[in-house]
């Protein structure tokens, strides 16, 4: 039974905790997209980054839940792509992580797609 994310966790927070589950695996390219500022947003923060092969995919996507899990024991209120691993989608409702393939990231261009964002880029240790 999944359980939506509490509303005690605020969505800046949720989207870093995001961010650390893609460093952790070594996510490419990480980018944090605030949304609250467009018009007729769909979530708060996008969370992208790209993986090098189907298993770091699955990877960043597993190191993500344990994450979010293992601060506030939430799951996402939805999940999409784990069969393709092209694009997986982990939906918190106010975050949104976006895990990619480098060909469908650069297919989709959600950077640019939601152009109105504050982006934020994150610098890989």
């Amino acid at each position: 039974m999944n359980q939506q994310v509490s509303k005690d966790v605020s969505s800046e927070i949720l989207s870093e905790w995001v961010v650390d589950g893609m460093l952790d695996k070594k996510g490419i390219d990480v980018v944090v997209m605030d949304l609250r500022d467009v018009k007729h947003a769909i979530a708060d923060y996008f969370v992208i980054c790209s993986g090098n092969s189907d298993t770091q995919i699955d990877a960043i996507s597993d190191s993500i839940e344990e994450q979010i899990h293992k601060q506030s024991k939430q799951n996402p209120w939805k999940r999409e792509g784990q069969q393709n691993k092209e694009w997986i989608l982990l939906d918190y409702v106010d975050v949104v992580a976006h895990i990619f393939n480098k060909e469908k990231r650069r297919f989709y261009g959600l950077e640019e797609l939601w152009g109105d964002a504050k982006i934020t880029r994150i610098e890989e240790n």
